[in-house]
């Protein structure tokens, strides 16, 4: 059994990686077929040029092999600055600059651009796993990286990686979660009747301009509505981020190899589209991603990102709605806190204890907040929609 370096996802088997990918969420009890974890998802970053090193995302993917046979992969970038991670370690890197220190190049195990839950160490049994945990750290001491991070991982891979030695962090999401609704009046039913009211008048505003909105999947998606969509995700990106981190290509190369998982709300008013919304389709979960807008119309951010996200899930038998990074606003519409997770090894003894230290009472704030949105969650009186999944 060896762990080597690989530069590009074009060295790596599509089919090797995938079954690898599904048992790895099989093992980590997270989606079976997350669709950011594929390699065509991340070989169209790749060959897009949105993960490239003129954006400051160094491959350095690793593969675990005996004897020529593939055994388990993790997606790994070496990076020179902290954007398109969504959670926030600039603190880390500008105390660490401070004393003294260099941060960067760090070593990033993620999905990018993408703040969404899924096994990151891609096996499904335990020794492949640690081996690569392993050649994760002798891959940050052969680059001269201060720092290895593991984020979105499911709770599960997050204890495994903190048992091992990894600093656990967590934070803070909105989710939605099927109990089992028939529809969207099925879901209203259990809210208070409060929230059921402003739910329903949202839903009518958003649309009293004479919008329409359309939800498009596979074969149906075509390179006008990506050009539209593009249009939307550049102005929405420009003005929140400065620099939009996806290009055209990305939207194309996505939507060849995977228009089966994607579900594109569009919204039109006078014969042309005007906003929409990406999600991706998972076997349990729809991922809510990027959204865009061209004209402002009051609520209609509420209604294509989120309510039509419901309609989809419900329609589908999908379990879970997962909307994206942020948004307290996504708890008065049914959507619930649901804790993420991370993990990161330092190589600094002094920069891991300040980290360590900070996580603890990091962790603690965390869980007193969602305690406190548990509070105000719109269900009826004894009708919480169920348990909250980890």
């Amino acid at each position: 059994m060896r762990v080597r370096v690989v530069e590009s996802f074009t060295e790596i088997d599509a089919t090797a990686w995938n079954a690898a990918a599904r048992a790895a969420a099989q093992a980590q009890e997270s989606d079976p077929d997350n669709p950011f974890t594929r390699h065509e998802f991340l070989l169209a970053l790749e060959q897009s040029g949105s993960t490239s090193p003129r954006t400051g995302w160094t491959p350095c993917h690793l593969v675990a092999e005996n004897e020529g046979a593939f055994l388990g992969g993790v997606a790994c970038w070496l990076k020179t600055h902290s954007q398109g991670e969504y959670v926030f370690d600039h603190g880390w890197a500008d105390a660490y600059a401070r004393a003294g220190g260099h941060y960067y190049p760090k070593l990033q195990v993620s999905i990018p651009f993408t703040p969404a839950t899924g096994p990151r160490i891609l096996a499904g049994d335990e020794n492949t796993r640690a081996l690569l945990r392993d050649g994760l750290r002798r891959l940050r001491e052969d680059t001269g990286a201060s720092s290895i991070h593991a984020t979105f991982l499911p709770e599960k891979e997050a204890i495994e990686c903190e048992v091992n030695g990894f600093l656990h962090r967590t934070d803070q999401q909105f989710h939605f979660i099927n109990e089992s609704y028939a529809d969207f009046d099925t879901f209203l039913a259990a809210l208070s009747s409060s929230k059921r009211k402003t739910i329903r008048r949202e839903r009518r505003d958003a649309l009293a301009n004479g919008i329409t909105i359309e939800t498009l999947t596979g074969a149906a998606i075509t390179d006008a509505h990506w050009d539209a969509f593009f249009e939307f995700y550049m102005d929405t990106g420009a003005r929140k981020w400065g620099r939009p981190y996806l290009n055209r290509r990305f939207f194309s190369l996505v939507g060849a190899s995977m228009a089966d998982r994607i579900a594109l709300v569009m919204a039109k008013r006078e014969g042309r589209y005007i906003a929409g919304a990406i999600n991706f389709i998972g076997a349990q979960t729809l991922y809510g991603r990027n959204w865009g807008a061209i004209e402002q119309h009051p609520f209609l951010h509420f209604e294509v990102c989120y309510y039509r996200a419901i309609d989809f899930a419900l329609a589908r038998g999908l379990v879970v709605v997962e909307a994206g990074a942020q948004g307290e606003h996504k708890l008065l519409r049914g959507y619930r806190p649901v804790t993420t997770h991370s993990a990161h090894d330092l190589a600094d003894p002094s920069l891991r204890r300040a980290v360590d230290d900070y996580l603890k009472r990091e962790r603690a704030y965390v869980a007193a907040l969602h305690d406190e949105y548990e509070e105000h969650m719109p269900f009826r009186k004894g009708d919480t929609g169920g348990d909250p999944i980890p």
